[in-house]
């Protein structure tokens, strides 16, 4: 089984990124990637695309876990060509970034931890749950034409966040030594005793493992060494992320979108000279007016700031005038009041100045928040705008879990788990990329006399128009004359292609 040519066509683009054989199957899995409406095992997609007998099934496993391909490559060719696309030549790059959860089963799986649930918890209650958690970069595509209401986030990079628990896992601790040979001259008494004594040496032993691991850790020498897998936060995953997109865009000016964990000094500090951040200040945040001019003849260090500034709703309750806007777009539909001023967030950017834009639901629906941004050309009204296209990566988050299956790899090796799941991040780019160009003449709205009104496409529409077109042509040879047959051809191949 082939998807359609048009799609093939991009595929081919990705060909450098590996060798012959390793490319072959790449095509195969990502066919039965798209094909597939069960879980995303790799034995699934073998099935899917009609493998079963094209080699051994292990190679499909190993193309994952072992095979030679960088799959930061695979973004970077991916990122070009959705920027070529939506983007073109001389437009602002802008990105989001944010992370979600996958949940899964397996004490053995590589780089699982307990992570917030953000869908089991509530405000008061916070709920962790086993799984692992991706960090994602997004393009963000604005008002494509074909659905001018839309706002569309895709992926273009993914780093798996491991908490410290999962990176410490079995790491630095001494083995235990031998049961002593006392607990084990226990033959003939009782089961109980036999069962005390075995825990007294057990304690006895733990305790002597914790003795000498604290004498290594005191030695001069161990506290001089770095551990061989540093924890990495998340916030220090998406700046590697945008560190290495911007590297791929030198010429291009960039903006990144990004929520309250963050718009900390892990990112703010560190962004690439190319890029400015938008992004929410703490609600206890202490900001400062800019840094005075030296006075003429003082001794000592300059000033690094000025006076504070007022709190969230200290700023809120002063007589000074708002400004309304009245907002009608995707992610924002409402009227907000907003005060605006200039200086710094000295805790996470230091003496770096920003725009910061206090806005109050007039409705009452919205909290009072306070958001900043760095690059200081940008008025109020546009950075409000701006930020609110970052709700288009949430909902690809929903997307990509439901009708790809982002969730359903089990592969348990490092490298395999680093390469699977982002598969379906990629093929979500892809997909749009494809109705871009070519799919969108083949969109079928389905008959549904109660939804009569809908217009612009879903992912899912996307996704069916690409399966039932590669179904298209893989029985055009065998298209029934009679119109009966015709019809329950055409209800199959919408049945096989349905995502969902």
């Amino acid at each position: 089984m082939e998807l359609t040519a048009s799609f093939r066509v991009l595929l081919d683009s990705f060909a450098p990124v590996f060798t012959e054989p390793s490319y072959a199957t790449f095509c195969l899995l990502m066919t039965g990637w798209i094909l597939s409406t069960r879980h995303r095992y790799v034995t699934d997609l073998i099935i899917s695309s009609d493998s079963v007998s094209n080699g051994h099934f292990t190679d499909y496993h190993r193309f994952f876990s072992q095979a030679a391909w960088d799959i930061d490559e695979l973004w970077k060719i991916l990122a070009q060509l959705l920027v070529a696309v939506f983007v073109g030549d001389q437009g602002r790059i802008l990105l989001a970034g944010d992370d979600t959860l996958c949940r899964k089963r397996g004490l053995s799986l590589f780089g699982a931890g307990m992570h917030h649930d953000p869908l089991i918890s509530s405000r008061k209650k916070k709920l962790v749950r086993w799984g692992h958690d991706w960090v994602i970069v997004a393009l963000i595509v604005v008002s494509p034409w074909w659905a001018p209401g839309k706002v569309l986030a895709l992926p273009i990079g993914a780093r798996l966040y491991r908490n410290r628990q999962g990176v410490t896992k079995g790491k630095g601790k001494a083995k235990l030594p031998a049961a002593r040979a006392s607990a084990t001259k226990t033959a003939g008494r009782s089961e109980k005793r036999k069962r005390k004594l075995q825990k007294c040496a057990a304690r006895r032993d733990r305790r002597q493992a914790a003795r000498q691991a604290r004498k290594a850790s005191s030695s001069p020498k161990a506290k001089a060494a770095p551990p061989s897998t540093p924890h990495r936060t998340r916030p220090e995953l998406l700046r590697e992320l945008l560190t290495l997109v911007a590297s791929w865009f030198p010429e291009r000016k960039l903006l990144v979108l990004v929520d309250s964990l963050y718009s900390g000094e892990s990112v703010l500090q560190y962004l690439p000279e190319n890029m400015d951040l938008i992004g929410p200040v703490h609600p206890k945040a202490a900001l400062y007016e800019p840094a005075p001019a030296p006075a003429a003849g003082r001794r000592g260090p300059h000033r690094k700031k000025g006076k504070r500034l007022p709190g969230l709703q200290a700023w809120a309750d002063q007589p000074t005038r708002w400004t309304t806007f009245t907002f009608d777009q995707y992610g924002l539909h409402t009227t907000l009041e907003v005060k605006t001023t200039q200086g710094l967030y000295y805790t996470a950017g230091k003496d770096r100045l920003l725009t910061f834009v206090l806005s109050r639901d007039g409705e009452g629906e919205r909290p009072t928040r306070i958001f900043y941004c760095t690059d200081l050309a940008l008025d109020s009204r546009e950075i409000l705008s701006l930020y609110s296209h970052r709700w288009a990566i949430e909902v690809m988050h929903y997307d990509v879990k439901q009708h790809l299956g982002f969730e359903d790899p089990a592969n348990r090796t490092p490298l395999a788990v680093q390469r699977t799941a982002p598969m379906a991040l990629f093929l979500y780019s892809l997909t749009v990329l494809w109705y871009h160009q070519d799919g969108h003449r083949h969109l079928q709205f389905p008959n549904r006399p109660w939804y009569p009104e809908k217009s612009e496409p879903s992912f899912a529409d996307m996704l069916t128009s690409l399966r039932r077109q590669s179904w298209d042509e893989k029985l055009s040879p065998v298209q029934p004359r009679s119109t009966p047959w015709r019809k329950k051809l055409g209800l199959l191949k919408y049945l096989a292609a349905l995502a969902g």
